[in-house]
């Protein structure tokens, strides 16, 4: 009973947030974004839509793709690899999952996706409300701000040890934000719509239990929600104006046994968290990826074949193994890019993990296999304290010769201390959509991406997504 009271003068202490937030997203325009955040938001649009047109390859990008297609709606923006148009919701539902389809979209420290929630709506409604690229641009912004504050204040280690998959629970708020802006709506409509968002949250990580598709549709989803709930809210339809903060049912005390209300309002509109997002160079989980990296860095630098190598330690924090840390049993693409342990074989084996590492043949190779199964997986007490503010591993292998070789990373390629540049991202834009749909449309669609904030429409960039053609799947279920 004593917990109790306390969290909820807890609640009452921070009555407001949400309206306090609904006032930024209201009043933000693309003047008030600096060069820096406005960077990071063009590395952003280019990467999700790669993801997305490669993600349009794989077998469940395809099925929400048909799935929305048959759905269809009035023809309010336009369905990527389709020439069909379809509402606003179905076309964010579709792109979305795509985006999330290979888990190669970006993340941030907050455990969550953003881009794959944010793009598609920016882009879809965008096209519908006939916005230029400096709207899109505050839009995004909003949408990225927004969820990066509610997953920091749900306490994402401890929210995501109640089994929420945080893209899916804090995606509807980023959708709305993003929406909000588009739109144009008020603060007041703007918290209603937040309210809505807010009680529509989803996502659950059983997907590991047996390999499902359900995490990749997760941000399409999301998005979906977040598109409805501030079209009602434009409406008149109201939602909680306090759903972030509300004793009973409010989000933070629902979602989290340790919430961190304070981060919603902290610094708001000076400190951005969007300049934090990661980028990724691997195709895997990011809390995975500086083992993956420590492992290439040890084989490389000593010179190693695997089969000089007879013991592998990994070093990981406890979220991190409860996370990615279950057995490998290679039954599926999703589970083996969630597994830590094959992640760690895979590169070891070949020097990276990017598509070619997780194909139904490759995950199954006997080889790999064996290497994954004998990975040890140990908390490391500095790493575990450390996280999710430092994504940190460590990989210690141990030689036929009896040498022991460790090796730490802290900040892994693509997290904001190690970044990717603009230059890398173009990199892997090409290579994701040119699998995707050729080489000439890909770089089309780059060169349209690369001028979206300073375009007077998205109708452009938007009817060469529509109209590009898919390949068909390149990997199976």
């Amino acid at each position: 009973m004593d917990d109790l009271k306390a969290w909820k003068e807890k609640a009452r202490e921070y009555r407001g947030i949400t309206q306090e937030l609904a006032q930024f997203i209201a009043g933000l325009r693309a003047e008030a974004i600096g060069q820096a955040t406005g960077d990071i938001l063009g590395k952003a649009l280019v990467d999700a839509i790669g993801c997305g047109l490669y993600g349009l390859t794989t077998p469940w990008g395809r099925t929400m793709r048909e799935y929305a297609a048959e759905q269809g709606g009035p023809a309010e923006a336009c369905l990527w690899g389709s020439h069909q148009r379809v509402s606003v919701g179905h076309s964010v539902l579709s792109t979305g999952t795509a985006i999330h389809s290979f888990d190669f979209d970006d993340h941030s420290r907050a455990k969550i996706h953003p881009g794959a929630v944010v793009v598609p709506v920016a882009l879809a409604l965008g096209e519908r409300e006939k916005v230029s690229g400096r709207v899109v641009l505050a839009a995004m912004a909003a949408g990225y701000e927004t969820m990066n504050r509610i997953s920091q204040a749900a306490n994402p280690g401890r929210a995501r040890m109640r089994g929420w998959h945080l893209t899916g629970v804090c995606g509807t708020f980023a959708a709305a934000a993003t929406a909000s802006v588009i739109l144009g709506l008020d603060a007041a409509t703007t918290a209603s719509a937040l309210g809505l968002a807010g009680t529509q949250s989803a996502g659950l990580w059983a997907f590991t239990a047996d390999g499902s598709m359900s995490k990749r549709m997760h941000p399409g989803r999301a998005a979906q929600d977040g598109v409805m709930a501030v079209l009602l809210a434009a409406r008149g339809f109201e939602g909680p104006r306090y759903i972030l903060e509300a004793e009973d049912g409010g989000f933070l005390f629902t979602m989290s046994d340790a919430p961190r209300p304070e981060r919603i309002t902290e610094r708001l509109g000076s400190l951005w968290h969007t300049d934090a997002t990661c980028f990724k160079p691997h195709a895997c989980c990011g809390s995975n990826h500086a083992c993956v990296d420590a492992a290439i860095e040890l084989i490389r630098e000593h010179g190693l074949a695997v089969d000089d190598v007879v013991q592998v330690v990994a070093g990981i924090p406890s979220v991190v193994q409860t996370q990615t840390g279950f057995d490998y049993e290679a039954d599926s693409v999703l589970n083996a890019q969630m597994s830590l342990r094959y992640n760690i074989a895979v590169a070891m084996f070949d020097g990276q993990a990017y598509l070619e590492q997780f194909t139904p043949e490759r995950i199954v190779e006997p080889r790999v296999v064996a290497l994954a199964r004998k990975v040890e997986i140990r908390i490391d007490p500095d790493i575990d304290r450390a996280y999710p503010e430092i994504y940190g591993g460590r990989v210690t292998l141990v030689t036929r010769q009896g040498q022991t070789l460790a090796r730490h990373v802290a900040y892994s390629r693509g997290m904001p201390e190690n970044p990717m540049s603009h230059s890398d991202i173009e990199r892997k834009f090409l290579s994701l959509a040119s699998a995707a749909v050729g080489r000439t449309q890909a770089q089309d669609i780059l060169e349209l991406a690369n001028g979206a904030f300073s375009a007077d429409s998205m109708a452009p960039l938007n009817a060469l997504l529509a109209g590009a053609v898919v390949a068909n799947p390149v990997i199976q279920p």
